[in-house]
């Protein structure tokens, strides 16, 4: 159910039959009639003002808002699933979707501007149909817009945004600390968990308060199916045909900012060079079961399990502080 905030009023009134007509007195009649007039000019006059929102009418909408997407993800069980879930290319899609559309609102990385923040969508039961009909309907009384798009682009959104959202915690039957052994040897390289590790590839501090197992596991085992957005593979050609390689930061029209693998940030007029290719294959390399096996991920995916709330770092086995 959506919550609306209104500030309508109701009509009460009842037309009297004719029996009551002529038994009231008429100066009541004449009294009641003014009033009704007045409730009916100042309704008018509501609905005339109703684009100049005051402050305070501002932010009962906006709490509305965040109620009513609250309450219409609240409750799941039974219902239509994504048939784009888990889909690389839906998800990336949708992102495209999201940046384009949702994020003046809800913010690039969907953790609210104007709008509430929308990582923690399946934190409770919600449901993939509940956020579907939420975007295509909006929310009456507030400054979200009902969508007319298509479906299949509306469910890419969905995919996108289950991606990203706030995971469930997981059981796991994995070895932490063998998974912690593992992510030393093979991740911290590039990735950072506190203050230890490197920059390369995104902080992992709290992945698992946002990434579910299967969506990890994914990750790990096909690193090119879908970028996580400021780390996209980027090669700038200059013009004396130099090659480097790194992640996408920032750009415009004129130049591009990006992070090469030595973890320098990096910024390049687009005049000065011969060609920016926008690689598909990620710079982190698939760890298939030839690499990594079906155990050792399982004990990866439990040490990952772990990381979910800021605590005291804690220095990686074998790491020496930093890890570039």
């Amino acid at each position: 159910m959506v919550h609306k905030w209104s500030t309508g009023r109701v009509d009460n009134t009842q037309d009297c039959d004719e029996t009551s007509r002529h038994s009231t007195p008429p100066r009541l009649v004449a009294t009641s009639l003014q009033a009704k007039d007045r409730v009916d000019d100042r309704s008018h006059r509501e609905q005339e003002g109703k684009h100049e929102s005051r402050p305070g009418e501002l932010l009962m909408q906006l709490t509305g808002w965040t109620l009513a997407l609250a309450t219409a993800l609240s409750v799941g069980g039974g219902q239509t699933r994504n048939p784009r879930d888990g889909d690389p290319s839906a998800i990336q899609a949708g992102a495209a979707l999201f940046r384009e559309r949702c994020a003046d609102c809800h913010g690039a990385d969907a953790r609210g501007v104007r709008g509430p923040d929308l990582t923690r969508l399946w934190t409770t039961e919600g449901s993939d149909e509940r956020v579907f009909r939420t975007i295509r309907s909006g929310v009456p009384g507030s400054i979200m817009p009902s969508s007319p798009a298509p479906d299949e682009e509306l469910w890419a959104i969905v995919a996108y945004l289950r991606s990203i959202s706030t995971a469930r915690p997981e059981e796991s039957s994995g070895d932490v600390a063998n998974g912690e052994r593992i992510f030393a040897a093979g991740c911290a390289s590039c990735h950072r968990v506190k203050d230890l590790g490197g920059r390369l590839g995104p902080d992992l501090s709290r992945i698992a308060a946002s990434q579910s197992n299967q969506v990890l596991a994914r990750a790990i085992r096909d690193a090119s199916a879908s970028f996580t957005s400021g780390y996209d593979p980027v090669t700038l050609v200059t013009r004396d045909g130099q090659q480097i390689q790194g992640t996408r930061k920032g750009e415009d029209a004129f130049s591009i900012q990006i992070m090469d693998t030595r973890e320098r940030l990096q910024g390049y007029l687009k005049a000065s060079l011969r060609e920016v290719i926008r690689d598909k294959k990620s710079l982190m390399p698939d760890f298939g079961p030839d690499r990594l096996s079906d155990r050792e991920l399982n004990d990866l995916l439990a040490f990952l399990g772990t990381l979910r709330a800021t605590a005291p770092s804690r220095r990686l086995p074998g790491s020496s502080g930093d890890q570039r």
